[in-house]
């Protein structure tokens, strides 16, 4: 089994987010969407061949149906398909991820006539997808196809990656320059955070790369022990699925304030179908 979490530029439009959905077909685990960001990430789950058909099926939709040129949100973005990482569920695993990445950004480039930027392990080194964000177009040529994104779809970074967890904080009485130091204090190697403003609040967004080492808790005490005068935790916020693990190293009485249960593991998910 292998794990592909397309991130696609839409969060609003609830007749565009359920036919994605359909897209993505039988192996299609779990949608998380977001206003604010106005952006949903999809979460599949299946064995390669299966997937790969379910991912092209996703990809495609959202190439018909999206525009880059009308889009707003809070988050980062270049393309109407932003994101398309092949996940190894088991670490032996991770060579068939690189295969399903590789013939993956091929495909797009191909069929659709979009560029698209590898990430992860790419001619023996390490990229990383803030590498791709910030280098893309200047010093850092696509991989495949075009040399120039079109307006409407933009680009794709396409990659390879270990589990990991994307998880939020949501704060009160904290302002967007707060937000944003809090944000780059929890900045290392295991934990990537940017601050937004969403609405009338902020919002601290993490990627924990290795959730085994810091998980969500670890996070959520590093930020209430840095807020000041009025401001709190408002609530926290999973996005997509989280291994089994995360939950094994927290005490379970924890769980409701860091937004995590067993049925939204990636464990729980595969065996309820």
């Amino acid at each position: 089994m292998l794990e592909c979490v397309v991130n696609v530029s839409e969060g609003r439009d609830d007749a565009r987010l359920d036919a994605l959905a359909r897209a993505a077909g039988p192996s299609l685990r779990d949608r998380h969407r977001d206003a604010f960001h106005n952006r949903s990430v999809f979460t599949l789950i299946a064995a390669g061949a299966d997937l790969e058909r379910d991912v092209r099926s996703l990809v495609t939709a959202a190439f018909d149906l999206l525009d880059l040129t009308t889009h707003e949100g809070v988050h980062p973005r270049f393309g109407v398909v932003d994101v398309v990482p092949f996940v190894a569920l088991e670490p032996e695993r991770a060579e068939v991820a690189l295969g399903y990445r590789d013939a993956t950004a091929q495909w797009i480039a191909r069929e659709h006539g979009v560029p698209v930027f590898l990430y992860g392990l790419v001619e023996g080194a390490l990229r990383t997808l803030p590498d791709v964000r910030r280098r893309a177009f200047t010093d850092l040529a696509p991989d495949v196809g075009p040399a120039l994104a079109t307006p409407r779809l933009g680009a794709v970074a396409c990659g390879a990656r270990p589990v990991l967890v994307a998880w939020n904080l949501w704060l009160e009485g904290v302002g967007l320059d707060e937000a944003r130091d809090i944000a780059a204090s929890l900045r290392r190697e295991e934990v990537r955070s940017l601050a937004f403003r969403v609405g009338d609040g902020v919002q601290v967004s993490c990627n924990l790369i290795d959730p085994g080492a810091v998980g969500p808790d670890v996070v959520y005490d590093q930020v209430l022990a840095r807020l000041r005068g009025p401001g709190r935790i408002g609530r926290a916020e999973l996005v997509g699925l989280a291994p089994r693990i995360v939950l094994d190293a927290v005490d379970p009485r924890r769980w409701p304030e860091l937004d995590l249960s067993e049925e939204r593991t990636i464990e729980g998910r595969l065996a309820s179908g």
